[in-house]
């Protein structure tokens, strides 16, 4: 599936006994199991799996797009003297 190439599979998560399995919602096909020790283990790793990023998208800040906010925070830090504001900067 076309989409499933741009944009990357998205998989949901369910247990049944001991087994975790994984299917693309998407519907292209790609699915899988895995075998734990225990119905919890096989429970815990599905519910932890099966979460959407997008539910906190709004307070964490995407690793790639927060590099020019980062670099700019840098650079501005680096300029400023060791003692705080450089208050001959800007001065009105």
């Amino acid at each position: 599936m076309l989409r499933c190439r741009l944009l990357g599979h998205r998989f949901r998560f369910t247990s049944v006994g001991t087994t975790m399995h994984w299917s693309c919602a998407r519907g292209c096909g790609a699915e899988g199991a895995k075998t734990y020790a225990t119905p919890e283990a096989a429970h815990r790793y599905a519910t932890v799996f099966d979460r959407e990023d997008r539910a906190d998208l709004g307070r964490r800040a995407p690793l790639v797009a927060g590099i020019p906010l980062r670099v700019f925070h840098a650079l501005r830090s680096r300029q400023r003297p060791p003692g705080g504001r450089d208050n001959s900067v800007n001065k009105r």
